[in-house]
Parts: structure tokens; C-alpha cells; sequence
């Protein structure tokens, strides 16, 4: 997805290229993901690193993963349960059902890159 096979990060082996950007639940989380994480970094103050995982489940909707998870690298300055609070905060206003589908919408319109 991001052009690199790391040697020692997560990373996910799901191609997102040429998959179905509508229904694809694979290729939805593996962009998202970046994203999530992207965001997370953004708007959470004390970290260095964050990671983010997404598991689907049949049957659920996309907004609600099976579990939704982050690892953090917390910087010196930062306090973990603050920094977790406002991951766990964040990824929920992410995952929020307009915020999805307009993320959604972007992805099968070409708006994001996916290689």
C-alpha cells in the first residue's frame, strides 16, 4: 500500500489495488488504516509512532470493526493514559458512520492513492 516492505513495522499483505473500493473490506481498511493512523498522529500530542489495525468481521457493518486497535510509541513528554484516551477518542470520531462514507466515497472516486 505504501510502496515499501518494512523489515520490522506492521504492515498488511492485503493488495488494495484493483479491488472494489465499494465492498471490499480489505482494500477499505487497508488504506483506512493509514489514514487512521495518519489522524492519530495528527490530533494526539506525545507520540512518535502509531499503528493502527482493523479486523472485519462478516456481517458487520464497516464502521464497526471487529477490532479496531492501536499501537503507540509514546514520546518522553507523553503520558499513557491521556495518550490513550485520546487514540481511543480519536479512532472512534474517525470510524463515525459520515466521517467513513465520505473516506469511502474518496477511495472509489480516486481521491486516494492506494499504491
Amino acid at each position: 500500500m505504501n510502496g515499501i516492505i518494512p523489515l520490522n513495522r506492521p504492515t498488511s499483505s492485503e493488495a488494495a489495488a484493483g479491488k472494489n473500493p465499494v465492498s471490499h473490506v480489505g482494500k477499505i481498511y487497508n488504506v483506512l488504516t493509514y489514514y487512521l493512523a495518519d489522524a492519530v498522529y495528527g490530533k494526539v500530542d506525545g507520540i512518535d509512532e502509531v499503528y493502527v489495525w482493523l479486523l472485519s468481521q462478516i456481517g458487520r457493518p464497516i464502521n464497526r470493526p471487529k477490532i479496531a486497535a492501536a499501537q503507540v510509541v509514546p514520546s518522553r513528554k507523553g503520558e499513557f493514559r491521556e495518550i490513550s484516551r485520546k487514540v481511543q477518542e480519536t479512532l472512534e470520531e474517525e470510524l463515525e458512520g459520515k466521517k467513513l462514507e465520505i473516506f469511502c466515497k474518496r477511495l472509489a472516486e480516486g481521491g486516494l492513492p492506494v499504491c
